[in-house]
């Protein structure tokens, strides 16, 4: 038996003074956006941090960006072995079906999974290391990158390997081949980005620099 209780009041209330201001003053594109189904330009994979808000950040409205969140914003490399993939199956229905233009993958500072990452992958984390540990398991994309950073000054370890995230992301997208394809025609365009919450800043992947760039 499914167990579930109402929504806690204040979201309720949030609701009803969204459906009475928001949804009631644009409600014709709401009602466009039912019928005529999704055409987002882009799709955006980010943290699932709270504090990362990936439409206020580009002032985006319904409809525009396909959204994916995850730990850390990392994607797998492509793995056809039957089983089930929940960030694998984002990238391939944007791509294939919704027809993007633009992958993005952003990161961001203070992020508790890299940081999560971090500790395992120095020892400081045995938990993450148990085979039981959903988390550590999907932290084990980003240990190509750590293997990158360890060597700089304990400092800057942490940023450093945040913005790896971004970039081992990136790496593995390319894995994929339909999305290889679609890069290869020319139709589709891949994006990392990185941003410092506390700051309000965005960097952007400039691959000719080989490093992030403020936008």
């Amino acid at each position: 038996m499914i167990t579930a209780k109402p929504l806690p009041g204040y979201l309720v209330q949030r609701y009803q003074g969204w459906k009475a201001t928001t949804y009631q003053e644009n409600q014709a594109w709401y009602r466009r956006l039912a019928d005529n189904g999704q055409h987002p330009r882009a799709m955006v994979i980010s943290c699932c941090d709270s504090r990362v808000h990936v439409t206020s950040i580009f002032g985006a409205d319904q409809g525009e960006f396909f959204i994916h969140r995850n730990i850390a914003n990392l994607v797998p490399p492509h793995k056809p072995d039957g089983l089930q993939h929940g960030t694998s199956a984002a990238v391939e229905y944007a791509v294939m079906a919704l027809k993007v233009a633009h992958v993005i993958v952003l990161g961001h500072s203070s992020c508790g999974g890299v940081q999560g990452c971090h500790a395992m992958c120095t020892g400081t984390a045995p938990e993450l290391m148990e085979k039981t540990s959903f988390v550590g398991r999907w932290m084990d994309i980003l240990r190509p990158g750590f293997d990158r950073i360890k060597d700089l000054p304990a400092p800057d370890q942490h940023r450093a390997l945040e913005r790896q995230a971004v970039l081992v992301s990136l790496e593995n997208l390319l894995t994929f081949p339909f999305l290889r394809d679609a890069v290869d025609s020319g139709h589709l365009t891949l994006h990392g980005l990185w941003t410092d919450i506390g700051e309000g800043s965005l960097e952007w992947f400039d691959p000719v620099l080989g490093d992030f760039r403020k936008v």
